[in-house]
């Protein structure tokens, strides 16, 4: 064989060589950074897209029931455990992802904007500051049967065998009078958890520990929610 030959066999080798270890590098940087179904990295033309998505059909809104509707829908969109227009009381939570925070803020541009009939704009470093925002941030609703009943609780989600704990949680407000059946008392407290300590493709439970040792538990599917 001559010598152009085998350094042509060799080249080839060398390069398929470095093709498999190029790809290898690939799924192993994959891995290490999970790819998010909840919107972490947005743009700025994607946060003033959303700031639009809240904001237009608040503008069209023209009476309290369509804004409350609106709101509804809102909350609904970004919900997971229970459906509170079938389970009242159940376990769930709101999670404010970026683009919720945006689409609020949009909802509250049109809001200005009709009080001073003039176009009132979320400016561009507010709307880096939400873009940067490293938590997602989760409203927790519980009911109980006394005012004080989630004082003291802990909060965790579950994926498979791993456990993710808050950045930090506020405490519970007072409870209040719960109007529908079920327990007397509902209450609400905000925990945050860094969007680089779970998958939110991954099947996850949100797990409550109260004080006295009882635990509350849902599903929660964040694949759903941008």
């Amino acid at each position: 064989m001559g010598s152009g030959v085998m350094q042509g066999a060799l080249s080839l080798r060398v390069r398929v060589g470095l093709g498999v270890l190029i790809g290898a590098w690939a799924v192993v940087a994959w891995a290490a950074h999970p790819v998010y179904a909840i919107d972490v990295k947005l743009t700025m033309e994607e946060a003033k897209k959303a700031l639009a998505a809240g904001r237009e059909p608040m503008e069209k809104a023209n009476t309290p029931e369509d804004v409350k509707k609106l709101l509804q829908q809102a909350a609904l969109a970004t919900r997971v455990g229970a459906d509170p227009e079938k389970d009242p009381c159940g376990a769930s939570a709101v999670l404010r992802t970026k683009r919720y925070w945006l689409e609020s803020f949009g909802r509250k541009e049109a809001t200005e904007s009709k009080k001073q009939k003039t176009d009132v704009r979320m400016p561009d470093d507010k709307i880096r500051k939400y873009l940067d925002m490293p938590n997602l941030e989760m409203e927790v609703q519980l009911c109980g049967d006394d005012e004080y009943f989630a004082d003291g609780v802990q909060i965790a989600l579950q994926q498979g065998s791993k456990t993710v704990k808050p950045v930090d949680a506020s405490p519970p407000d007072k409870g209040r009078k719960n109007e529908g059946q079920g327990p007397a008392y509902r209450t609400r407290f905000t925990a945050r958890f860094a969007y680089d300590s779970f998958d939110s493709n991954a099947k996850t439970k949100v797990v409550v520990f109260f004080p006295d040792g009882k635990m509350t538990e849902f599903e929660a599917d964040f694949s759903k929610v941008r």
